[in-house]
């Protein structure tokens, strides 16, 4: 079982309720097991993270990034992130709000392939 920190339990519930458009997107592509069959959750607490997406099966984290990921303070965070979900042995894919829009079956087919 993954850490993780029962602090963040409402601010995950909060953002399950405000999903982004990208996220809702992506949500409705992965929910109900259409990818391998794998089940995915969403806002999945680990460590004092939560994750976008979660598929425990495959160890996966998918994570969509908004335009506060790209500016030097989000990339350093981003990058701590990663390395602490890389250090529990867990992969971790990043895609971008616009990516999901403009290619959506791209990011799939790369979420398919991982």
């Amino acid at each position: 079982m993954l850490p993780y920190d029962r602090g963040l339990k409402k601010i995950s519930l909060d953002l399950r309720k405000r999903m982004t458009d990208a996220e809702k997107l992506l949500w409705s592509k992965l929910r109900r097991k259409q990818i391998k069959g794998q089940q995915f959750c969403r806002q999945k607490i680990i460590g004092r993270y939560v994750a976008d997406f979660y598929c425990p099966k495959v160890k996966l984290v998918v994570e969509i990034d908004g335009g506060r990921h790209f500016t030097p303070p989000g990339e350093k965070a981003d990058c701590a992130r990663d390395a602490f979900m890389e250090s529990l042995g867990l992969r971790v894919l990043r895609f971008s709000d616009r990516e999901v829009f403009e290619n959506l079956d791209g990011v799939l087919e790369r979420i398919w392939g991982a």
